[in-house]
């Protein structure tokens, strides 16, 4: 009898991906034309908080649906994938599968699709005579109803509805499909809800040539600076790591009490150490640190976390200076820059600074902007022990 064998290696994936995004809805229950028009306007509703994607069909016969494209971004949706059957609409020569059609809306933070086309992990279901007949027929892709909308007053839930919902119809929002501005809210506070957690990660795997010794093990405060960056920020985060090489894990683990994260991602510095925080916990916003920031203090990541953004690709400060660069070592990283560092690695390029100042995130000025500087060589660090020695 053979034993066990696993061909690849066991990835942890993201337990929020569906068909097309983290988030998505499935508007179904209606004519296509009335789905179209709630897309729209749920759109204009949420453009000015969050990126939102729509997702439809359309047939050879259907001309008119370009007006309704033109429609749907100019109401401000991020993104609009047409099916157009025989090609589709990013001019691809065949439709992009679902792999493809994630990357593509990695970026959305809100994903409405056209039901009567296509699944979703999520469901806004319509309550419209002319397609009862069709929704009895998919009641299989009603999964998760989030919100049931009524197209008449006085309307009632179709008893097969209820049948298969159970329990569950209780506790569903039942709104008007014309009180767009309420379902819009619903949704955003379902997404609201679905905050990524934020985890902290210590970065002390650099190799610390022009410093001459380990700068994580360096000691300005009474402990060493891996452990002082952590301790800053456990009361942030819900779970915090240390980052290492793996040739450094076993005598960091030793000597401190946090849970040790070393690289998978060799030989590329801190963005291994980033993408190997991604791949421990895809589904989480990593607030990364350098070990190298002496100065630094829970004021400043207070207010870095503050102005968090989760519908960028992260939130960083804007390096003192004139460049005015942001500052990837002292940053939230948020899910969706998980598959965005590894297209930019593709591309051959290794630099979290790069990834930053290419993709659309929210910088701010630091207003303790002492708490950014690092220390690279010895000259430095005797800067840094004369100030602290001064307080």
């Amino acid at each position: 009898m053979k034993g066990n064998h696993q061909k690849h290696v066991n990835l942890r994936r993201s337990d929020r991906l569906g068909e097309f995004g983290r988030l998505e809805w499935a508007i179904i229950g209606a004519p296509c034309d009335t789905i179209n028009g709630l897309a729209a306007s749920l759109v204009a509703e949420l453009a000015a908080s969050c990126w939102v994607a729509y997702v439809d069909a359309d047939h050879k016969e259907n001309q008119n649906r370009a007006d309704t494209e033109n429609n749907i971004i100019s109401k401000g949706a991020a993104l609009h994938y047409t099916d157009k059957i025989e090609h589709a609409r990013f001019d691809y020569g065949h439709p992009p599968n679902g792999y493809q059609r994630r990357m593509l809306m990695n970026v959305c933070d809100i994903v409405l699709v056209n039901g009567n086309h296509f699944p979703a992990t999520r469901q806004i279901v319509i309550i419209d005579p002319k397609k009862e007949q069709s929704l009895q027929k998919k009641l299989d892709r009603l999964t998760q109803v989030d919100i049931i909308l009524l197209t008449e007053s006085g309307q009632e839930i179709y008893p097969f509805l209820q049948a298969h919902l159970g329990g569950q119809v209780q506790h569903i929002p039942i709104l008007q499909i014309s009180d767009t501005q309420l379902i819009a809210s619903e949704l955003q506070k379902k997404w609201r809800q679905m905050t990524p957690p934020i985890y902290g990660l210590v970065l002390a795997g650099g190799k610390s040539q022009r410093m001459g010794e380990d700068k994580g093990a360096m000691v300005y405060h009474q402990k060493t600076q891996r452990e002082h960056v952590a301790d800053l920020l456990q009361p942030h985060c819900e779970k915090v790591f240390v980052s290492c090489r793996p040739d450094q894990a076993a005598q960091i683990e030793s000597e401190q009490p946090y849970p040790i994260l070393a690289d998978t991602f060799l030989g590329l510095g801190p963005l291994g150490a980033i993408l190997t925080a991604f791949r421990h916990n895809p589904d989480a916003a990593w607030l990364v640190a350098a070990c190298d920031l002496p100065l630094l203090n829970s004021d400043a990541l207070s207010q870095l976390i503050r102005a968090r953004d989760v519908s960028k690709i992260a939130t960083a400060f804007r390096q003192p200076g004139e460049e005015g660069w942001p500052e990837p070592l002292i940053t939230i990283w948020e899910p969706k820059s998980y598959l965005l560092a590894l297209q930019f690695l593709a591309q051959g390029y290794s630099c979290p600074r790069k990834i930053l100042i290419n993709s659309d995130i929210r910088l701010i000025d630091c207003s303790l902007p002492e708490a950014l500087k690092n220390v690279n060589t010895q000259e430095e660090k005797g800067e840094i022990m004369g100030l602290l020695g001064a307080e």
